[in-house]
């Protein structure tokens, strides 16, 4: 196996992707029938889900499986590579942007479906901060990004800075999404109670007034009925801005 201090000393093992190795480990007559790298992958991506990044562990995820921690360590060297596993798989659920389509519609389509992707499985956000984002489904997103920000006729030197207002604005959103979210989850209320009571609590405090009456006339003008409908309509406009910036860049 590989420990974190052999990741530091091989540069190499910064990634599970950079890991060329021939296995050297045969499997067993007694390890578990049906056990495979995608199933153990794919049982981790449920768990994360379920519990979060803080819970998770072999000894749990072996449990889940039903099988010995020990067993897991036949198809993965270190917790780390198996969370690059996960992370990486669920970037195929981005699906590809219409070919056909114009720029703007591809752009929004691939924005969108990485804001989902982001609440969606909460803990996607401080491992994609903490790993190379070098694994297949990964590069195939990365890839149609860098499609959509060609077709827009930037010049080449303006399109890595495209890619970061818009991709980043989007991790950032869903970053803070996902957490209001969790945080909403964890208190058993829904999104609008948790909302409202975190309002409730900003307003009682008398340092706060002048700040709290000042934004009311931004919070009555922010339209939507729901904490969702207040987000979706915050997204969308942020999105059509970048999109607007990026055609004004260009005709310059």
């Amino acid at each position: 196996m590989v420990s974190a201090a052999d990741r530091v000393k091989n540069p190499a093992r910064t990634s599970v992707w950079l890991d060329r190795r021939t296995p050297s480990r045969a499997r067993r007559t007694d390890q578990p029938a049906g056990l495979d790298r995608d199933r153990i992958t794919a049982a981790s991506v449920r768990l994360l889900d379920a519990e979060g990044l803080a819970k998770f562990s072999m000894r749990r995820l072996a449990a889940e499986l039903d099988v010995t921690a020990m067993s897991l360590y036949w198809y993965v060297d270190t917790k780390d590579d198996l969370l690059e596993l996960a992370l990486d798989s669920v970037y195929s659920e981005i699906a590809p942007p219409r070919e056909d389509a114009h720029w703007h519609d591809r752009l929004r389509e691939l924005a969108i479906a990485y804001r989902e992707l982001l609440v969606r499985h909460g803990w996607v956000s401080p491992l994609a901060g903490h790993f190379l984002n070098m694994g297949p489904h990964s590069m195939l997103f990365s890839y149609a990004m860098q499609d959509v920000v060609r077709a827009t006729g930037l010049p080449l030197h303006q399109q890595t800075g495209a890619l970061s207002a818009v991709f980043q604005f989007v991790y950032g959103f869903g970053t803070i999404e996902a957490h209001f979210v969790q945080r909403s989850a964890e208190s058993g209320v829904s999104q609008d109670e948790f909302f409202q009571q975190a309002l409730g609590t900003i307003r009682s405090q008398p340092q706060l007034k002048e700040i709290v009456e000042a934004s009311q006339d931004l919070m009555d003008a922010r339209g939507g009925d729901t904490v969702e409908e207040m987000r979706d309509r915050d997204f969308t406009f942020a999105l059509d801005l970048l999109i607007a910036g990026i055609e004004a860049m260009r005709d310059r």
